[in-house]
């Protein structure tokens, strides 16, 4: 009998399993793949503040109260103010805790707006704070660096005593077990490989990532075998459901044209299995796509018009709250405004100011104008709008209402969702409804003692999203779920003893 069984070992299943085994509980982690989920393939970013150890050795100035009064302007409805409160005065040691876990972070800031620092940044303005505060934590590794972060809180789960089972997919649970299937022998190195090869790949080659896909499922129907793992507690960390297009149809069907965000074991099933104990959910319906401007930082200084010519948003916001906006807008289409100025100061710093996978993006945007382009080009506002599609009286009146002179030739760059060339990720918010004093399922009456975690639970980024606030709610509701579990199997094995 294992004390604590967690489904899923990404970020939130691994900060469940560490806490639970220092708690003294026998901890079983089991993951569907090899572990990692889409916390590997992320930037590996935490949103932590109110005075993190590494903002003081910058000089930003920061406290839970300015943190928590910016994000409840973001969070909404998706947690109550005492809980987001709790996460907010406990920013700085989860950081605190992290590093002690092996997660390294940063002091040097990035001085430009940006969707992410390069390799020399790991501290840098996440959000839409005003005034602008750096609150995004990047873990230390080079290019996108969640799989630094994941490799230390599963190096650190496993140390903690935590067992971990790759290659089982949890399909029910019953009363006090968790039934599985897991694969064993030869099949096992030729699931992991497809699965390896299907993720990353995907996320640029969907069509390419399903069909490899395929294959990894099939190899799970033909070989793999039952097994039943008994637990005093469970807890769900199974990732989002961006990958069930069932449940996208159902809950999100507006959020179309987007980049999935994560991997195909973010596919719902950690919520259906909660569903099916007897949880419930919510905010299902709530879905991050995000349509950064920047980098170069000098896009800020355009111009964010709708087809009717009007002004979307603050160019300065953060892409998740940009995305929206467009997607709320008149057919989804947007586009930048940029005069000759803003397009060669944008031009000199898309080396120094991008990695790799955004650097191709940026020059989609300010590459040669034409048909079948991301830009088009004309001497005039009136004249690039007519070209564009844009009403032109709209325009003229939007520039003239914002201040912006400028000299032409003006450009308008395509930046609706599922504008070609450039792909707005998406990944969902909602999940599993839970006591967020404890992390136990809301709703749970007839299979015992069950906990969710991550983006199997609602939690503080379910309302809207900034960069980093999914993973620092993983390590929150994770840490939360594993201490809490553990005190409940622990506390009923000593009544048994006893």
């Amino acid at each position: 009998m294992w004390d604590v069984v967690v489904v899923g070992f990404g970020a939130a299943g691994a900060c469940a399993a560490i806490e639970a085994a220092e708690a003294g509980a026998r901890v079983l982690v089991i993951d569907r793949f090899g572990g990692g989920g889409a916390t590997a393939i992320s930037g590996g970013v935490v949103y932590a503040g109110g005075g993190t150890r590494f903002q003081r050795a910058a000089k930003i100035k920061d406290n839970p109260r300015l943190m928590y009064e910016y994000l409840r302007t973001e969070t909404r409805d998706a947690v109550s103010p005492a809980t987001l409160r709790r996460f907010c005065e406990q920013s700085a040691e989860m950081l605190d805790w992290l590093t002690g876990h092996g997660v390294p972070f940063g002091s040097s800031v990035c001085p430009v707006k940006t969707s992410y620092p390069t390799n020399r940044h790991h501290l840098y303005v996440s959000g839409s704070e005003d005034p602008p505060v750096p609150r995004g934590h990047r873990t230390r590794a080079r290019g996108t660096s969640g799989h630094a972060l994941h490799r230390a809180l599963a190096e650190a789960a496993r140390a903690a005593g935590a067992e971990v089972r790759t290659q089982t997919r949890a399909i029910r649970l019953d009363g006090g077990v968790v039934e599985c299937r897991t694969l064993t022998g030869w099949p096992r190195l030729a699931h992991r490989l497809l699965h390896r090869l299907s993720v990353k790949p995907g996320l640029y080659l969907p069509g390419l990532g399903r069909a490899l896909h395929r294959q990894v499922t099939r190899i799970e129907d033909r070989h793999a075998t039952a097994e039943t793992i008994p637990a005093r507690a469970v807890v769900l960390a199974a990732g989002g459901f961006v990958f069930n297009r069932e449940m996208m149809r159902e809950h999100a069907p507006a959020y179309r044209g987007g980049l999935r965000l994560g991997t195909p074991g973010d596919d719902g099933s950690g919520i259906l299995l909660g569903v099916e104990a007897g949880g419930v959910t919510a905010h299902l319906d709530r879905v991050t796509v995000w349509r950064f401007l920047t980098p170069p930082s000098a896009l800020t200084g355009g111009l964010l018009v709708d087809r009717d010519g009007r002004r979307v948003c603050d160019e300065w916001r953060y892409g998740a709250a940009i995305g929206d906006a467009v997607l709320r807008g008149p057919g989804g289409r947007a586009w930048l405004l940029v005069d000759a100025a803003v397009l060669a100061a944008a031009r000199r710093q898309v080396r120094r100011e991008t990695l790799w996978f955004q650097r191709w993006q940026a020059w989609w945007m300010l590459g040669p104008a034409g048909p079948g382009m991301g830009r088009v080009s004309a001497p005039t506002v009136a004249a690039v709008a007519r070209k564009a599609g844009v009403d032109p009286a709209g325009l003229a009146a939007t520039v003239s209402a914002a201040g912006r002179g400028g000299r032409g030739p003006w450009s308008l760059i395509d930046v609706s969702i599922g504008a070609r060339g450039l792909p707005a990720p998406m990944l969902t918010l909602g999940g599993l409804a839970v006591n967020e004093e404890t992390g136990e399922l809301a709703g749970n009456a007839r299979n015992g003692a069950v906990y969710a975690a991550g983006r199997n639970a609602a939690g503080i980024c379910s309302g809207a999203y900034v960069s980093g606030l999914s993973l620092a709610d993983c390590v929150f509701s994770g840490r939360r779920a594993g201490r809490h579990s553990a005190a409940h199997a622990r506390g009923g094995a000593d009544a048994q003893r006893r």
